[in-house]
């Protein structure tokens, strides 16, 4: 495990992967600027290096313009200035999760909008496959027009692989390593593995999560039929494989989820988890009410529930009932030893509503849940998942 894994894994509750990476690479490449506009020509951005004065920023804010209706804060911006004229390039880095909010759009704009600047580029940097055609398009548009490049974290691992001369290097290396950071765009064994028996483990899933379970989780909870999530959608963008309903009058303001998570670990030695959640939106009006109900579960079964962002600011908040998929290998047959698992997950988190909670929660019929809606959720479920 690498320096830098050690130190994330210190900080409490879910954990800044996305940030804490970027501010390890600006660190970096602000200690080595010659490294930093060589990866910018290597990728035709800039076409030359004549610069009398190299800034690079980290969380940059940025005052909303006229058409936007928030604030924005920029990962990293860098600046570049040959004493007559001025580069601007903003950089947008996402590890596991993708744009979201139209962020790129208003970086865009905010770029456009720039006075006294030569060349306003907006780079894309992901782990991830997430093409952003309609922003290259977006940019072009603009007037003056903002160049949009998209980028994958695998090729700067490569890059940087043949200049890691010094320990700062190798270490970020080793935490791209660990955080799947390193692939390129060819198929491993794994990945064939994983094809080859992508059918059988999606029914062995679906075989615990079944007729049986879906209908104790639906009498436990009421309305899973009616605010069912996307399993796939789950899967494919959290990371996770769940059932799940909503227990507030406005969806997914309150609600829990049952199944798998941690599906996509950043270690290949790292096992799912299964069990069950309750979480809690930053905007909902019975927030502080649920979350004093959440701390009192934690204090009373701090060895069978765990905490997730239970803070007073707002963020999205949770408590997790669960067990590594690891202890479920000894057992003879898996699949009844893990549906006994949720039906027991389904009592624990009733009994704990009708210890703990002194309001009523109610299904109510509303339409399924859209991946707009679910791109609003913060990751702190995968995040925290994997981490305990």
């Amino acid at each position: 495990m690498s320096l830098f894994t050690n130190l994330l894994n210190l900080h409490s509750g879910s954990k800044p992967r996305e940030d804490f990476f970027t501010e390890i690479v600006v660190y970096f490449l602000s200690l080595n600027n010659d490294i930093l506009l060589s990866w910018l020509k290597h990728h035709s951005i800039i076409s030359d290096d004549n610069y009398s004065s190299i800034k690079i920023s980290t969380q940059q804010e940025h005052q909303a313009l006229a058409i936007h209706s928030e604030d924005s804060r920029l990962d990293i911006v860098v600046e570049l200035s040959t004493g007559l004229n001025t580069d601007v390039i903003f950089i947008e880095s996402k590890i596991g999760s993708k744009d979201g909010n139209n962020a790129l759009r208003k970086y865009a704009d905010i770029l456009s909008n720039l006075s006294n600047v030569r060349h306003q580029t907006l780079i894309y940097i992901t782990r991830d496959y997430d093409p952003k055609e309609e922003i290259k398009k977006y940019c072009l548009d603009l007037s003056p027009k903002v160049s949009f490049v998209q980028l994958r974290w695998y090729q700067f691992y490569s890059f940087l692989k043949e200049r890691a001369f010094d320990i700062l290097a190798q270490e970020i290396l080793v935490f791209m390593r660990n955080n799947r950071m390193s692939q390129n765009n060819q198929f491993s064994s794994v990945d064939l593995l994983t094809m080859v028996n992508f059918n059988k483990t999606l029914n062995l899933m679906e075989l615990t999560l079944n007729d049986e379970v879906k209908k104790e989780f639906k009498q436990a909870f009421e309305g899973v039929n009616k605010s069912e999530v996307d399993s796939f959608y789950q899967w494919k963008s959290k990371n996770r494989y769940i059932i799940g309903t909503s227990l507030s009058s406005r969806k997914w303001d309150l609600w829990c989820g049952l199944g798998y998570f941690n599906l996509n670990p950043s270690n290949l030695t790292d096992y799912p988890y299964l069990g069950i959640f309750l979480q809690v939106s930053p905007n909902f009006g019975e927030r502080p009410k649920i979350i004093k109900s959440m701390q009192k579960v934690i204090n009373d079964k701090p060895n069978i529930w765990i905490p997730a962002n239970l803070t007073i600011l707002p963020a999205w908040s949770a408590i997790f009932y669960q067990k590594s998929l690891q202890e479920f290998l000894s057992e003879k047959d898996h699949v009844s030893a893990i549906k006994l698992f949720f039906q027991e997950s389904i009592k624990e988190l009733k009994t704990v509503q009708e210890q703990y909670f002194d309001f009523p929660w109610k299904g109510v019929s509303i339409e399924t849940t859209t991946e707009a809606d679910q791109e609003e959720e913060l990751d702190i479920l995968s995040t925290s998942i994997g981490a305990v």
